[in-house]
């Protein structure tokens, strides 16, 4: 079976993107003459196909709609409106598939499809009956989960102990007394993506103390999600990357696939696991799984729910930012978040359904404010949300230790044997994090010798290799609470050219000021880590000028650094310390 590939329908140049109106536009491909609907709304985009679902017939502008969202079906009528890719009539019908819209650099777009767009269709397997205890499912925190499959134990993205995103996330949950061992004793683990909630070295290095060779699979992303493995010091020897869209057979009974993410194809995936023609599905944290086509009628589909998990808008200051403006953003936020999931369960309509992956603290004393003002979704929300939406779909909101017996659910789900839940003295939420043993680790990089020499500023933004892009970046290095330090470097880049002026350029330029807490920068410098760290771990503070986001400049600088860290050793051959200089390293830009 043949991998699935992200194939191209149409691309269209920054001039044709540029006359688009606001609205539906209908596109031909000059290549193969099919077309296609494009809707634009405040350089939003969404697309399909032009070709209706019902009988494949194909759309025109409805001259009836005045608000220029619907196109009508020219065999029977058949409405829909691009803006959501909901039929209007007949009402409650389908779904219109969205196709991707990939934005270039160049100020061009394509429309991707999947090909094939239901992978899991190859081979399908008529379920057989599942005994008592035979397939468990056991949630230990966060977007860990054990399932228990016949006489295999499959472990997912297992994150138990330590920090994420450098200091900036905590477990909420506390994981079972047991849980690190039941790890070390899994049959395989699949970890979603790079990202440190997922992928926790601190974690991973107690696996490979015990178990190193034990089969850990991944996609095969285009940034590798053990990128970093190296660098980690953490030696696990049987990593297997796959391909997309491609049923891995374990034994007789149990097969698993791995799909990519449609909005982040780089970095995200999930996963289908099918044990005796029984499926579960776990998109984990992606935007659009698998382009936005997914398996239906499940029998167990997991999915994230909770938001929160970037630094905007909490970590901006300057302009609107104001708590008052941010607290209104994020309920917004939240509520099309929830609104967003349970609309998607409800067309999926799995028998069973988690939600999981959203279960972090910003724990840390330092970062009070932002545990204060990022509101996170409640998973008993969602689930009350789609039992009103879709009340034959059984919910289930997972305590640590929690444990669905699938087949008693799937035979009956009001029994209520099939979920066992920790005992009452369980320890659910955690209350200690071991702070100083991590945040010393990271505030050991601000001794680190390439520091006494300020020519490392140069040296890194080169290695970083991002450039030919007009934007200013002042960069300062703060304390915890992000206020200047006497010792702390503060700069200016200039993405233009890659140079370092003492002022600001009299072009017009994006500017952007970014104060970072100087032992996780340092850190992050130091072992060529993402920005991710700084960024979703609320690491920084950010304003800029004007209110705009650079997309190119974020996803460089969050997923496209070199894979090997900078050449520290090089460098310090090369450099002359500042005390032979003369040159200071104090905040002192004006």
């Amino acid at each position: 079976m043949a991998s699935q590939i992200a194939k191209v329908l149409l691309s269209l140049d920054a001039e044709a993107v540029g006359s688009l109106k606001e609205g539906v536009n209908f596109k031909k491909s000059t290549e193969d003459g099919k077309c296609y609907i494009i809707f634009k709304s405040n350089n939003d985009f969404k697309a399909c196909k032009n070709q209706c679902k019902h009988q494949g017939g194909l759309f025109i502008k409805d001259i009836e709609d005045l608000d220029g969202m619907t196109v009508k079906c020219t065999k029977h009528n058949w409405k829909l409106n691009v803006s959501t890719m909901k039929y209007v009539n007949p009402p409650d019908s389908f779904l219109q598939d969205e196709l991707e819209v990939s934005m270039l650099d160049d100020g061009g777009l394509q429309l991707v499809e999947l090909s094939p767009v239901d992978p899991w269709m190859a081979d399908p397997r008529e379920p057989l009956e599942l005994q008592k205890g035979e397939v468990k499912v056991t949630y230990f925190t966060h977007a860990c989960i054990e399932l228990q499959l016949g006489k295999r134990r499959f472990m997912f993205d297992p994150w138990l102990k330590g920090p994420a995103f450098a200091r900036g996330w905590w477990l909420l949950h506390e994981p079972p007394a047991d849980a690190l061992d039941r790890l070390c004793g899994a049959d395989l683990i699949y970890i979603s993506h790079m990202h440190s909630d997922h992928l926790s070295y601190p974690t991973l290095k107690v696996l490979a103390e015990r178990r190193p060779d034990i089969p850990i699979y991944v996609g095969d992303t285009s940034r590798p999600v053990f990128w970093y493995i190296k660098e980690s010091q953490v030696k696990l020897t049987n990593i297997k990357v796959l391909p997309f869209g491609v049923w891995q057979n374990i034994d007789d009974h149990l097969r698993f696939m791995i799909l990519m993410d449609g909005v982040h194809p780089e970095m995200d995936t999930c996963i289908i696991v099918d044990y005796k023609g029984h499926m579960i599905l776990n998109t984990v944290d992606c935007t659009r799984p698998n382009g936005g086509r997914l398996p239906q009628n499940v029998d167990v589909m997991m999915s994230d729910f909770a938001g929160g998990a970037s630094g905007f808008p909490m970590t901006f200051y300057g302009g609107k930012y104001s708590d008052s403006w941010k607290a209104e953003f994020i309920k917004n936020e939240r509520k099309k978040l929830l609104n967003y999931k349970a609309t998607l369960v409800k067309s999926l309509q799995p028998r069973i359904y988690c939600p999981f992956a959203g279960y972090f603290v910003e724990a840390h004393p330092s970062d009070r404010y932002i545990k204060d003002t990022n509101f996170k979704n409640s998973a008993e929300d969602l689930n009350a949300l789609i039992n009103k939406l879709a009340p034959a779909i059984k919910t289930w909101t997972p305590q640590p230790g929690a444990v669905l017996d699938l087949g008693l659910a799937l035979r009956d789900p009001t029994n209520r044997e099939a979920i066992t839940n920790p005992p009452a003295s369980a320890k659910i939420y955690k209350d200690s994090w071991e702070f100083d043993l991590y945040v010393n680790e990271l505030k050991s990089a601000i001794k680190s010798d390439i520091f006494k020499h300020q020519n490392w500023i140069q040296f890194y933004y080169t290695w970083a290799g991002f450039q030919n892009y007009n934007l200013v970046v002042r960069v300062i290095e703060t304390d915890d609470k992000f206020e200047c330090i006497t010792d702390g470097y503060d700069y200016l880049v200039d993405f233009l050219d890659l140079s370092f002026p003492t002022k600001r350029p009299n072009r017009e330029h994006s500017y952007l000021e970014i104060k970072n807490r100087i032992g996780v920068m340092r850190y992050v410098v130091l072992h060529g880590c993402l920005w991710d760290d700084l960024y979703i771990g609320f690491q920084n503070r950010i304003s800029r000028d004007p209110d705009i986001y650079h997309h190119k400049f974020w996803k460089h600088f969050q997923a496209e650094l070199p894979l090997c860290k900078p050449d520290w050793e090089h460098f310090q051959k090369q450099v002359v310390p500042i005390s032979e200089t003369g040159m200071g390293n104090n905040c002192a830009l004006s």
